[in-house]
């Protein structure tokens, strides 16, 4: 109910996830990943808010109408670790999330995923708008690693 992806949708999430890299996301980016849940860093990047996270469900669920409560559940643990680890890791002075549904709600992608952003006092990330260039995975790797390396030496609660 309430889907919006076009017939013969193609995944990118659930490739990366199942092991194919794509244009826009590769294996390295993923920074942690649970049975039901799992966290990669975004090449879409905000002027300020550079290495946002997004944690999403390992099956495909579209939107918030369609997650299964064990997967939100899943997914709100992982975003709480890596909220910590981006205070931890980043340097940042706080931190954002956010979820999107459906063409109205600004959903572009038609899997399930929740931002993770790390933020900085006055940044303005509500007032600007996404880089027009995507990030690359060799600017990626940096914020990828710092968030690995913490969170492989901080077990989950």
């Amino acid at each position: 109910m309430f889907n919006h992806a076009p017939e013969g949708y193609r995944c990118r999430f659930c490739g990366v996830l199942a092991g194919v890299d794509n244009p826009r996301n590769t294996q390295r980016d993923i920074v942690c990943r649970t049975d039901k849940a799992a966290a990669l860093i975004s090449p879409r990047w905000w002027p300020n808010n550079h290495g946002h996270v997004l944690v999403i469900p390992t099956a495909h669920h579209e939107n918030l109408y369609d997650l299964p409560d064990e997967y939100g559940h899943a997914i709100h643990d992982l975003v709480r670790r890596i909220a910590i680890a981006m205070r931890h890791t980043y340097g940042c002075d706080g931190i954002s999330t956010r979820q999107h549904n459906e063409p109205a709600g600004n959903q572009d992608v038609w899997h399930f995923h929740r931002h993770v952003f790390p933020r900085y006092h006055g940044d303005e990330l509500y007032r600007s708008a996404p880089e027009e260039r995507m990030a690359s995975a060799e600017e990626r790797w940096p914020y990828a690693q710092k968030l690995r390396t913490h969170l492989d030496a901080t077990p989950p609660n």
